[in-house]
């Protein structure tokens, strides 16, 4: 992460909306889980991905919160503000889309689990037909590569790639989808053959990445809006990059020398994961009212799936193995 989020109150916000207001030449309207979250821009390339990426919403809607983006030569670069009160963020000489997406997501999480008890999850989201699996871990874990790596088996489903939304339903878990196409690397062919059409057929940006349609390949019928979550796997790697999720029971599996996986308790995991931000640096709001509001979400979700830290350090194919070796016959 290279940006860092200050926060401003509403005074300071009217003053930045009248600063940037004569330069909007853009603006759409998403929807994100219900909630409707507006783009000002006056760059067509963002206005574009973002139309390619987020699901539409009705103009006549109003907005629950909005996004400026813009180049400002006043401000440093990747430099971001919030007003947490009327839920308006301005990201100001930001040139990766990942992060604008990625804020705007946080956005519409901030309003969700203020208001209704939803959640926000930065991880991927799976179904294999015995529920869903989400994959979690710090930048570079390797959470994206490994959810294409399953998506090569007809029998999975994909929920999100690195975003999805969270609620205690009952005894239960449920994650819903966010959003409309996904924001792939141009290295995925590289890693998955398999993806090669994708890759051929996406418009890559200067960051060597592009917002594509998934159901190109895998056919709309793999892009499920919601699943149950019974596993959790949690990825570190062992040269130093990800710190692990605690003492596990035992039942661990690997792939070689290289690759180990254990079950984890979820008092173990829980602290790992508050010690990491949940994985997710994209929080707007960082104080003891959400600290509370998160820990408690994560509690539940801990204690109601079976959770697996696998530590990485070999090739992309070994830890594939490694988590579709969980659970036994047909894996996770």
């Amino acid at each position: 992460m290279v940006y860092s989020v200050t926060l401003i109150s509403i005074d300071e916000k009217e003053d930045r909306v009248k600063r940037y207001a004569s330069r909007i030449r853009y603006e759409v309207k998403s929807e994100i889980y219900g909630c409707c979250i507006k783009l000002l821009t006056d760059s067509h390339e963002v206005r574009d991905r973002w139309s390619e990426n987020l699901y539409s919403m009705s103009q006549n809607i109003r907005s629950h919160g909005r996004l400026f983006v813009f180049d400002d030569p006043k401000e440093d670069p990747d430099t971001v503000y919030y007003d947490p009160q009327s839920k308006t963020v301005f990201l100001l000489n930001i040139r990766y889309y990942g992060w604008i997406k990625s804020l705007a997501l946080s956005v519409a999480g901030d309003i969700l689990e203020d208001e209704h008890d939803v959640y926000s999850i930065h991880g991927a989201c799976l179904d294999t037909g015995c529920g869903g699996t989400c994959i979690l871990g710090g930048s570079g874990a390797g959470k994206t590569t490994q959810t294409y790596g399953l998506l090569r088996d007809p029998d999975v489903r994909v929920v999100a790639d690195d975003w999805f939304f969270s609620r205690v339903y009952g005894p239960n878990i449920l994650a819903y989808g966010s959003e409309k196409s996904f924001y792939i690397r141009a290295d995925l062919a590289t890693i998955w053959p398999e993806f090669h059409d994708l890759v051929d057929r996406a418009e890559f940006d200067s960051e060597r990445r592009a917002v594509v349609d998934l159901r190109w390949v895998v056919g709309k019928g793999r892009i499920l809006p919601i699943t149950t979550l019974r596993t959790v796997i949690i990825l570190t790697r062992t040269s130093g990059a990800g710190t692990g999720a605690g003492t596990g029971t035992g039942t661990g599996t690997g792939a070689g020398a290289s690759t180990t996986c254990e079950e984890t308790d979820p008092e173990s995991a829980l602290e790992s994961m508050e010690k990491n931000g949940y994985y997710n640096p994209h929080f707007l709001v960082k104080n003891s009212y959400k600290a509370s509001l998160r820990r408690q979400f994560f509690h539940d979700l801990l204690s109601r799936t079976r959770i697996f830290t696998i530590k990485t350090a070999g090739t992309p194919e070994e830890t594939q193995q490694v988590i579709r070796n969980i659970g036994g016959p047909g894996g996770v």
